[in-house]
């Protein structure tokens, strides 16, 4: 028997101009980081531009049975960002839905 579900994948490129320092970024991104984890259940992490204070890269991936919903899913992570840190300005995001 097999079965079929759905991974939603999507990054998104966050500019954050109020960030001074690589410890500050840190600070910032894994608070929002816990919060999309525990909001939306998602396996969320920075991929990339670890070590410039400004900008950063998000990876995220919501597996469900339904395609759509997981498509779902990570366009509203990026919109909870927008929403809840008017700090931080999202400057990209891609979004795929991989179907398995």
């Amino acid at each position: 028997m097999s079965s079929t579900f759905a991974i939603g994948a999507g990054a998104i490129t966050l500019y954050l101009p109020g960030c001074h320092s690589l410890k500050e970024k840190r600070q910032i991104i894994q608070s929002l980081l816990a919060r999309i984890r525990n909001h939306f259940s998602v396996a969320i992490a920075e991929v990339e531009e670890q070590d410039r204070w400004q900008i950063a890269k998000l990876g995220v991936t919501y597996v469900s049975n339904n395609g759509q919903h997981a498509g779902e899913v990570v366009e509203h992570v990026r919109r909870y960002i927008e929403e809840t840190r008017p700090d931080i300005f999202v400057t990209d995001f891609q979004s795929e839905i991989l179907h398995w």
